[in-house]
């Protein structure tokens, strides 16, 4: 795939890439290498200039309409900055996640279905809020709104969750809960986890696979014990 957003720049340039179905795989990189870009290509919020998109057997870039809807309805996003509606209770966040199977009346009328609703609280008991569904979405901490956003994702039902940065903006102990959390989902659910990341060791930790983007092009793509210390230390060394 290529992409650019000005003429004759190139975020990415040439990179291909298969994910299989269950495997969590950690993007890395300098910032500008293009991590982000390739999320939004991934989730159809952009369209590459050249090459396709795939997603569980179907061509996704040039799908339209409802067919376009039903594909990333499977794709979730989890996000740096949680992306929550901080005034509404964490139940109601989790249930944006139904959004997609849920008639427009009801959404207005606040009236959604039953087994909706203990899909949203059995998600939060399973990212460790139970107690927490009545609560203000804006009075709980980073790694709590971060696991209100897990939630959510799981009540999508997605089978593919990208995720950018997402424990940048928390302490070291959220970050490691949060990770941990997303990886015991992904190996419980068999779920195919995308994760941008500037930190290194994070991605050793929690990755089965680790893809370096250095100026839009992939630079190496391994398993994290294949990678050396020297790859590393090239992949974010100072661009000319």
């Amino acid at each position: 795939m290529t992409q650019a957003y000005q003429k004759g720049h190139l975020i990415l340039d040439g990179v291909s890439l298969s994910v299989p179905a269950g495997q969590f795989l950690s993007v890395i990189g300098p910032s500008g290498a293009g991590k982000t870009t390739l999320l939004r290509l991934l989730n159809g919020m952009n369209r590459p200039a050249s090459g396709e998109v795939w997603v569980e057997g179907r061509r996704f870039d040039d799908l339209k309409g409802k067919q376009r809807r039903q594909v990333q309805q499977q794709v979730g996003m989890i996000f740096q900055d949680f992306c929550l509606v901080e005034e509404s209770t964490c139940l109601a966040n989790v249930l944006n996640g139904s959004l997609c199977r849920i008639p427009f009346w009801r959404v207005l009328l606040d009236r959604f279905p039953r087994m909706e609703v203990e899909r949203a609280r059995e998600a939060l008991a399973q990212v460790g809020l139970a107690d927490y569904a009545d609560k203000q979405a804006g009075m709980l901490s980073g790694g709590q709104k971060q696991r209100v956003a897990i939630a959510r994702v799981l009540v999508q039902q997605a089978s593919i969750i990208l995720a950018d940065e997402p424990v940048a903006s928390l302490d070291p102990g959220s970050s490691q809960a949060i990770l941990e959390l997303l990886r015991q989902l992904q190996e419980k659910q068999q779920l195919t986890v995308v994760m941008n990341s500037h930190n290194v060791e994070q991605a050793r930790q929690y990755s089965d696979r680790i893809l370096g983007l250095r100026q839009g092009r992939v630079f190496y793509d391994g398993k994290p014990e294949e990678w050396t210390e020297a790859q590393f230390r090239d992949l974010y060394r100072r661009q000319e």
